[in-house]
């Protein structure tokens, strides 16, 4: 079966470098006018630089919220992974209508080469990923992709760190700025919570965790001011997320403790007389993202996402805090 797929492979990948050399005309991502002045570009990863040599026109974004990224960026994806399983066109829906053409969706942890190969495209976006260097280099066979930057833990690459290697790869660097500074401004506004402590932690198949430095939700509560609780921290071990036992509920109270169910709804975390017995709980300053379109932009990851979240979350937390 290995053979047999790795052949398939070679095959697509053959078909699809004879179809980029050939005379016709690819479908376009969409990228600005004026974009080609900005390439060659030049773009350095975890696992080495990436040259892109001119603006690409068939972009596929595989990484946690890349396809966001670019469509923030005003290009528009044509393959894409549904990392938060939104449905339709794989965007939370923060990002809709930002598609004139849903992309094709493609696997997260299982994903086919061959279908990426099929779209024949010319760069690929896998920016926050499990950073297998096997992947890289089988994608990078297919076309120039855009892994995660240096000295990240996996899925770990932060939202400024993803829209600047994005907007750098699709030449769209001072637009990526402004983005940057957009979001940058918002959290700045809302930064009211110096001194104070926060957790998040999610509840998954019947089990509780918590999120840890280098997370993007635990990154989102730091930028609004929240410190982290050093005995979470201290749980990491190069993962974005540990295990919390029932035993050890105690290490989620904080100033403000903030959890989310996956895959449920909330009435399991309503009715656990543990979970509402940590002091955070009793003093009412727990916060259940209910609402699985906020809890998923709390999540995202992306510039979209991260706007969405800091105007829908931090009235929340504020109201929490004030009981």
């Amino acid at each position: 079966m290995k053979r047999a797929a790795t052949g398939l492979l070679a095959l697509v990948l053959t078909a699809s470098l004879a179809a980029c050399g050939g005379t016709s005309t690819p479908e376009s991502a969409g990228p600005s006018s004026g974009a080609g002045s900005a390439f060659p570009v030049t773009v350095d990863t975890a696992f080495g630089q990436v040259t892109v040599e001119k603006a690409p026109t068939r972009v596929v974004a595989l990484g946690w919220s890349d396809a966001e990224t670019a469509l923030a960026l005003g290009v528009q994806p044509i393959g894409a992974s549904d990392w938060l399983a939104f449905g339709g066109e794989g965007v939370g829906p923060w990002a809709k209508g930002l598609y004139e053409k849903a992309p094709t969706i493609l696997g997260t942890q299982e994903l086919s080469f061959e279908a990426v190969a099929a779209l024949q495209p010319d760069l690929i976006l896998n920016t926050r990923s499990n950073l297998d260097q096997k992947t890289n280099e089988t994608l990078s066979k297919i076309a120039p992709t855009i892994a995660a930057p240096k000295d990240v833990i996996p899925y770990g690459t932060t939202w400024r760190q993803q829209t600047e290697l994005v907007a750098k790869a699709l030449g769209k660097p001072d637009k990526g700025k402004e983005l940057i500074a957009n979001v940058e401004k918002e959290f700045k506004d809302a930064a009211t919570f110096g001194g104070k402590t926060a957790v998040v932690g999610a509840f998954f198949g019947g089990k509780y965790g918590a999120y840890v430095p280098g997370d993007g939700r635990v990154d989102f509560m730091k930028e609004l001011g929240f410190d982290t609780k050093k005995d979470v921290d201290s749980l990491a071990k190069g993962s974005f997320y540990v295990d919390i036992s029932t035993e050890q509920l105690g290490l989620l109270d904080a100033d403000l403790t903030v959890l989310f169910p996956i895959g449920s709804d909330a009435g399991a975390l309503k009715a656990d007389p543990v979970l509402n017995g940590i002091p955070s709980a009793k003093a009412g300053h727990l916060v259940i993202l209910e609402d699985k379109a906020l809890s998923d932009a709390f999540s995202s990851g992306s510039t979209l996402g991260v706007s969405y979240a800091i105007k829908n979350a931090v009235p929340l937390f504020t109201a929490a805090l004030r009981k």
